[in-house]
C-alpha cells in the first residue's frame, strides 16, 4: 500500500541510512533530462509496468517516487501498490520541494555515470589527446590504434577514420591482439567524453605497457575541429587468442587485487537468491548481447559492461542492492565490478567460474510487465486496420516520438500515455479508436485506460507497428499530427537534426561542469582506491 509521503530533508536521510531505496522519477524522459535529483532512476510512468519489474524486482523494496508536481506520483504509486509493492511513498512536493530545501538538481540524463567519468579524469589524472594531435599521427603513419569504447550501433553511426570498435568492458579482454608492440600507441574514443576517460583508465588500471590516451571529447571533439568522420562501419576487435586471454586474466587478477574485487562461489549465489524476500540481488550478464543472446545464465539480465558503467540507473534503480556479474573467463566482469565500486556501490560481486554454475539457456528471457495478463481488450489485425482505416477509425500511436517520427501508420496521431486524458481530446470523432505501439505491450496496457476515458470502442493493433510494418503496409514519416508537445525522451546529440555544432559544444560543457556540481552533493559517492603497484 502507499504509506504516505515524506519531505525532502527525510528522503535525504533515507538516501544515505544505508537501507536498499529506489528513488523512481515518473516523468517522461524529456522531462526528467530538464532536472532531477542525482541518484533518481528515470522511470516514466507512461511505462512504469514495463520498466520496474526490471529495476525493481524485489516487491518489498523501500521506494519513493517523484515527479515535478504534477500528480504522476500518486498514480504511479498507486500503480505500484496494485501490484504488489508494498513500501511505496511520495516526495511532498516533488522536485520543487528538493530544490527548495537546498539540494542539488541536474540536468542531462545517466549523471551518476557522467559525473563520475569527470571524476575520473580529475582524480586518476587520465591522459588525453586532442583530436588535432590525432590527426596528424594518423596521416604520419605512427604506429597507434584507435579503440571506439561504444556499442556497435553507435559505432556504426559515426567513427573516427580507421578506429576499431571495441566496446567498454571488452577493452582488457580484447587489447592484447591489437597492438603490434608495446610502443603502439592506444587511443580510446567514444561520442564524447565519458567512455573516452573510462575505457583508457580501463586499460591503464589493467597495465598494459602500451602508452594509453583518451581521445578529448570523442567523436564530437573530432567533428568540432573539421575532421571527416565515417558511417556505417563494421570493423570490431575479434575475441582473444588464448595467448591474448592469458595476458588479459593477468590483467584482470591485478585489477581485483588493488580494487578488492569480491567473487562468490556457486554456494553463495544460491544463499543470496534464497534471500532474495528480503535483499534484492541483480543477476547482470557483462558480456556482448550477442554472446548473451548465444546463451545465460537463467534470471540473468543482459547488461554489457562498458554501458552498466556508462547507464547504471537504467539498469539497476535499488540502492545498496547486490550486484553479481556474470562473466565466462571473469575479464570483463572483474573490470566491470571495479568501476561499480568505485562508483560507490558496496556489495559488487563477480561470479567465480559462471560457466559451471545453474542453467545457461539459449532461449530469451521472459519479459515480465506488471498486470499484462489482466488486460482483456479487443485485438485487430494490421490487415483488418487497413481497412478500417478507410471508412474513418482514430489510430493513436503511444512509441517514442522519434520512432514515430522515423515511421508510423499513415494518419495515425501520436500521443504520450501519462497524458491520455488531454490527448484523447484532441483525436477526431469516430466509431472507434485503435491503439498501437512498437510491439503492442504499452497499447495494450492503455487500452483500458481509453476506454474508461473515452466509454467507446477501443481496439489494439495485434503484434503493434511492427506487425504492420512486416505486413507490408505503407509508413507514414514525419512529426505529424501530435497530441502533446511534451519531451517524452532525451535526444542524444549526435542525433539532433538542428543546430548540432551548438548542441555538441553545450554537451560537452555540460560534462565538464558536472564536477562542480557534485563537489557541493554528498549524494555523490564516488571512492578513490589506492594507485596501481
Amino acid at each position: 500500500m502507499i504509506q504516505g509521503v515524506v519531505d525532502a530533508a527525510t528522503l535525504k536521510r533515507m538516501l544515505h541510512d544505508g537501507g536498499e531505496i529506489a528513488l523512481l522519477d515518473v516523468r517522461e524522459e524529456g522531462v526528467f533530462a530538464k532536472g532531477h535529483m542525482f541518484l533518481a532512476a528515470p522511470v516514466p510512468l507512461s511505462q512504469l509496468e514495463i520498466r520496474v519489474p526490471v529495476l525493481v524486482p524485489r516487491r518489498s523494496t523501500r521506494i519513493v517516487v517523484t515527479d515535478g508536481g504534477e500528480g504522476l506520483s500518486e498514480r504511479a504509486a498507486a500503480t505500484l501498490a496494485r501490484h504488489g509493492y508494498g513500501d511505496v511513498s511520495v516526495l511532498e512536493g516533488g522536485l520543487q520541494a528538493w530544490i527548495d530545501a537546498g539540494y542539488e538538481v541536474y540536468t542531462g540524463v545517466n549523471v551518476p555515470s557522467k559525473a563520475f567519468g569527470e571524476y575520473v579524469e580529475l582524480h586518476d589524472e587520465t591522459p588525453r589527446m586532442e583530436a588535432a594531435d590525432v590527426k596528424a599521427r594518423i596521416d604520419c603513419g605512427d604506429d597507434m590504434v584507435i579503440l571506439d569504447s561504444r556499442p556497435l550501433a553507435e559505432y556504426r553511426k559515426v567513427s573516427i577514420p580507421g578506429a576499431i570498435d571495441c566496446p567498454g568492458a571488452e577493452l582488457a579482454y580484447r587489447i592484447h591482439d591489437l597492438v603490434k608492440s608495446d610502443s603502439t600507441l592506444v587511443i580510446v574514443n567514444c561520442g564524447g567524453r565519458t567512455r573516452s576517460i573510462i575505457g583508457a583508465q580501463s586499460l591503464r588500471n589493467a597495465g598494459i605497457p602500451n602508452r594509453v590516451v583518451a581521445l578529448k571529447n570523442g567523436t564530437m571533439g573530432w567533428h568540432l575541429a573539421g575532421f571527416p568522420v565515417d558511417n556505417g562501419k563494421d570493423r570490431t576487435a575479434p575475441p582473444p587468442t588464448e595467448p591474448g586471454l592469458r595476458k588479459a586474466r593477468e590483467s584482470a587478477r591485478r585489477v581485483a587485487r588493488r580494487f578488492g574485487v569480491r567473487f562468490l562461489d556457486a554456494a553463495g549465489l544460491d544463499a543470496f537468491r534464497r534471500e532474495a524476500g528480503t535483499r534484492t540481488v541483480y543477476l547482470l550478464d557483462v558480456r556482448s548481447p550477442e554472446e548473451y543472446a548465444s546463451r545465460h545464465l537463467r534470471g540473468s539480465v543482459s547488461a554489457p559492461g562498458g554501458q552498466l558503467v556508462q547507464t547504471t540507473d537504467t539498469y539497476v534503480a535499488v540502492r545498496n542492492a547486490r550486484l553479481v556479474l556474470i562473466d565466462d573467463h571473469g575479464v570483463r566482469a572483474t573490470m566491470t565490478a571495479s568501476w561499480l565500486m568505485q562508483m560507490g556501490w558496496d556489495e559488487v560481486y563477480v561470479l567465480s567460474d559462471a560457466l559451471a554454475y545453474g542453467e545457461w539457456v539459449s532461449e530469451p528471457p521472459a519479459a515480465e510487465v506488471l498486470g499484462l495478463d489482466d488486460v482483456h481488450c479487443e485485438r485487430i489485425s494490421p490487415q483488418a486496420l487497413a481497412a478500417l482505416c478507410i471508412e474513418g477509425a482514430s489510430v493513436l500511436d503511444l512509441d517514442s516520438k522519434p520512432r514515430y517520427r522515423e515511421g508510423h501508420i499513415p494518419g495515425a496521431w501520436h500521443g504520450i500515455r501519462a497524458n491520455l486524458a488531454r490527448n484523447l481530446a484532441r483525436l477526431p470523432a469516430g466509431d472507434c479508436i485503435v491503439v498501437t505501439s512498437a510491439d503492442g505491450v504499452l497499447a495494450t496496457l492503455a487500452a483500458p485506460e481509453i476506454a474508461a476515458i473515452t466509454g467507446g470502442d477501443v481496439r489494439v493493433l495485434a503484434g503493434g507497428t511492427q506487425a504492420w510494418r512486416a505486413a507490408g503496409h505503407p509508413m507514414e514519416e514525419g512529426e505529424t499530427r501530435l497530441t502533446d508537445d511534451t519531451d517524452d525522451v532525451w535526444v542524444k546529440v549526435h542525433d539532433r537534426t538542428g543546430n548540432r555544432d551548438q548542441a555538441m559544444k553545450d554537451y560537452l560543457t555540460w560534462e565538464v561542469d558536472l564536477m562542480t556540481q557534485i563537489g557541493r552533493d554528498d549524494d555523490a559517492g564516488f571512492r578513490r582506491y589506492p594507485t596501481a603497484e
